[in-house]
């Protein structure tokens, strides 16, 4: 009897949140579909018409004038730094309209108070408000970074100012991170939103705390997975090499000593040369990370946001009871 009424209940609850949030999930929506088409025309006919008119500058670049098409270079390099930062702002969206919306709003009305003695438990209350919301950003957030790194690819190696793997904004919005980032922030928001009881102090707390976790996981990225080491000897003078994601450059004195940061910025003027003979180097090192290091990286980092995402959501429902327990509030 029992089982039998709890399906129908949870079913009225899913019903609930979505007509409560309808107008938000009709924006997720067109928002979705909408970076789709984008990143569909930039990895289809964006990236052929760039890498076309490339072919033409290269085959005449040495024999003079030639006719390429610089418009199609250009279009496509600005729509990809559009799409780009437009699927970077995902996370920060997700936890502005969970902070004010989704929590805050209902916090700071009253309404929330209203739901919970009317037969609704808080923890119920909470736990419906973000089972919902948190699989359509998942779903959302991880079609568009598939469909970013597809429209990557489509411009790796034909277009010559297609962006590195390692560029700041390719590399994040076309992994995982950015789908755990815009978890974090859902439930960064309702915890701010359940604390403040304010919709637009949430808003500006969710905002916040997903830019923190973002600045601090990027400052952990680079030591998440071992560094390879490029040894280039001082007499190519051409400096440190190796393509990637760069986390230690210096110099390898006579000795073996390896002394960092001691890059001169112009390698081959007599300065340079004199302050090298100095440290008595004799050559240049680089700890790296290479392209094979991007999917170890990201889903390390993928790892511990989610590990962080489950914390914050221990820490949110434990906020929820005890404000819900206090004589002032609504027993769970």
């Amino acid at each position: 009897m029992s089982a039998a009424l709890t399906a129908p209940t949870r079913v009225h609850l899913t019903r609930w949140v979505v007509r409560l949030h309808r107008p938000a999930l009709y924006l997720w929506t067109a928002l979705i579909l909408a970076l789709a088409a984008a990143l569909l025309w930039l990895a289809g006919p964006l990236a052929d018409a760039a890498a076309e008119a490339w072919q033409r500058y290269n085959a005449c670049a040495d024999m003079g004038p030639c006719a390429y098409d610089q418009d199609a270079i250009l279009r496509y390099k600005d729509y990809y730094e559009y799409a780009t930062y437009a699927v970077l702002a995902v996370p920060f969206l997700v936890a502005a309209w969970s902070g004010a919306s989704l929590i805050g709003r209902e916090v700071e009305n009253g309404t929330a108070r209203l739901a919970w003695t009317q037969g609704l438990s808080p923890v119920r209350w909470l736990a419906t408000k973000l089972a919902l919301p948190a699989l359509l950003v998942t779903v959302g957030t991880g079609a568009l970074v598939a469909l970013h790194r597809h429209a990557w690819v489509a411009g790796d190696g034909r277009i010559d100012t297609a962006k590195s793997w390692s560029d700041f904004a390719t590399f994040y919005a076309s992994g995982p991170v950015v789908v755990a980032l815009a978890l974090a922030g859902l439930v960064a928001g309702a915890l701010i939103g359940l604390r403040r009881a304010s919709s637009f102090g949430a808003l500006g707390g969710g905002l916040c705390v997903t830019a923190f976790l973002w600045f601090g996981i990027h400052l952990l990225i680079p030591h998440l997975w071992s560094t390879v080491t490029k040894v280039t000897p001082m007499a190519h003078n051409v400096g440190p090499s190796g393509n990637g994601i760069s986390v230690t450059q210096g110099v390898i004195t006579a000795t073996g000593a390896r002394i960092a940061d001691a890059h001169c910025t112009a390698d081959t003027t007599a300065q340079c040369q004199a302050y090298y003979a100095d440290l008595d180097a004799v050559s240049w090192f680089n700890d790296y990370h290479p392209a094979a290091h991007y999917w170890p990286l990201q889903w390390i980092a993928t790892g511990i946001l989610l590990a962080v995402t489950a914390l914050l959501t221990v820490v949110t429902f434990r906020g929820l009871r005890r404000r819900t327990t206090t004589p002032e509030g609504a027993a769970v």
